[in-house]
């Protein structure tokens, strides 16, 4: 199942695609996709609805963000080999976890602002994971378990904020509409394996990213697990499972986004997404 959010930013209404490709709107039977609205009992109730009884959306105007603000915005860096090989760093021995401010969240297809006193934008193509219930403490085999949908996310990153300024990652991660997320949430009964997915970046027609998550250090399951040993995962959390080799920041030279330029973004089974940068106001 396809979940998804559309409408005005601030006032998205809850959808779904039906099994002819329309997108209809749950609105009557669900308030958002948040929290524990995309548990997995939850979604379980959803796919238990008779879609046509739901009004078919004729002209969505624009996608929102598949899941509304959730409780954390996590992130695992340098989890991919090939990308840890570009950026001149050993293998982490464990995941790398870090946070992205929640209201970085932005719509699949919005434009990506360039913060003020920017000179070092990134882009990073990633695996969404969205939670379904509380994990804590759980195993590497049940990890999967926990998990309600994937989604993509465009961890945009700005190098010098992340790396050149004191402090940690967080801020360099975290502006507004740097995180790109959707189009849907594909529940995981249309997600086989999760590594076994091919990721796809191209910037301005050019296919700068393009690999497998087949080449992660550490997989989903052993990401999920890892986490629930330091925190209580929640219902609506993101985990972004780290980008693979073909960023800006590892090229020779480095290259950064502009105004102007334009990012197409593709995971297997997940939609794609679009984005044209602009400055800040």
């Amino acid at each position: 199942m396809k979940l998804l959010r559309f409408g005005p930013k601030g006032r998205e209404k809850p959808g779904v695609i039906d099994q002819d490709g329309n997108i209809r709107d749950l609105s009557s039977a669900v308030s958002d996709y948040v929290g524990e609205n995309i548990s997995i009992d939850a979604i379980a109730k959803i796919k238990a609805l008779d879609l046509s009884q739901f009004p078919v959306v004729e002209n969505p105007e624009r996608l929102g963000s598949c899941v509304g603000t959730p409780p954390n915005f996590y992130c695992v860096g340098l989890n991919y080999a090939k990308h840890a090989a570009e950026s001149g760093l050993e293998p982490p021995k464990e995941p790398v976890l870090f946070n992205k401010a929640t209201s970085c969240l932005s719509g699949p297809n919005d434009n990506v602002v360039i913060p003020r006193k920017s000179s070092k934008a990134d882009w990073e193509v990633e695996l969404g994971v969205v939670i379904g219930k509380e994990a804590l403490y759980i195993s590497e085999e049940d990890a999967l378990d926990y998990v309600a949908g994937y989604c993509i996310v465009n961890d945009m990153s700005e190098r010098e904020f992340q790396i050149e300024r004191s402090g940690q990652w967080v801020k360099g991660k975290s502006a507004p509409t740097f995180g790109p997320t959707g189009p849907y949430l594909v529940t995981t009964d249309e997600i086989s394996d999760p590594q076994i997915l091919n990721l796809k970046l191209s910037l301005n027609g050019e296919v700068l990213q393009n690999s497998n998550t087949s080449d992660m250090i550490f997989t989903v399951r052993q990401i999920v697990s890892h986490m629930s040993q330091f925190m209580q995962l929640m219902p609506g959390d993101i985990i972004c499972t780290g980008t693979p080799e073909g960023v800006g920041l590892g090229m020779n030279p480095p290259r950064y986004l502009k105004a102007g330029e334009v990012m197409e973004l593709e995971i297997d089974g997940l939609g794609s997404q679009r984005q044209t940068t602009v400055e800040a106001q």
